[in-house]
């Protein structure tokens, strides 16, 4: 399963948006109705998981973390604690807390963003400027897959 895409939508006055059709038609078809918001861990947009990579994310979280361990237990506990759990409706819509929404400054005018396996919910206003410029993203890129190094 793989999200690609940049594509706006509105929220209505109930906190309710509709997953836009390209996504739909990917997550229906893997018949992943159920779905898992989370604020992302570093930006303030809503991460939202398909049932099947949520569990795969769970299943690898708890591996790695010891539940006889206060701290590593209070981690989890933390990670889930900002989790929602929401199933989209016949046209698609999920519904979305009013908590969740402030936690990332969203407001009305949101944007969907495929990203791998997840789609994210952004403020749309959050992603109309690059998230770094041209010249720092095509070095990044460079070192990343070493356009420097021999074939």
């Amino acid at each position: 399963m793989r999200f690609l895409g940049n594509i706006e939508a509105k929220m209505d006055a109930k906190c309710r948006v509709t997953i836009p059709a390209p996504f739909r038609r990917i997550l229906q078809a893997e018949g992943q109705q159920m779905l898992f918001l989370r604020k992302d861990l570093y930006q303030a947009c809503v991460v939202i998981y398909p049932e099947q990579v949520w569990e795969t994310v769970l299943t690898e979280l708890r591996a790695r973390l010891n539940k006889w361990i206060p701290e590593e237990q209070d981690l989890y506990r933390q990670f889930m604690l900002e989790a929602e759990a929401v199933e989209m409706d016949a046209s698609g819509r999920i519904l979305i807390s009013k908590a969740m929404l402030q936690r990332v400054g969203i407001e009305s005018d949101v944007r969907f963003l495929g990203v791998d396996d997840t789609l994210e919910l952004w403020q749309k206003s959050n992603l109309e400027q690059p998230r770094m410029s041209a010249d720092v993203f095509c070095n990044r890129m460079q070192q990343l897959m070493g356009a420097d190094k021999q074939q």
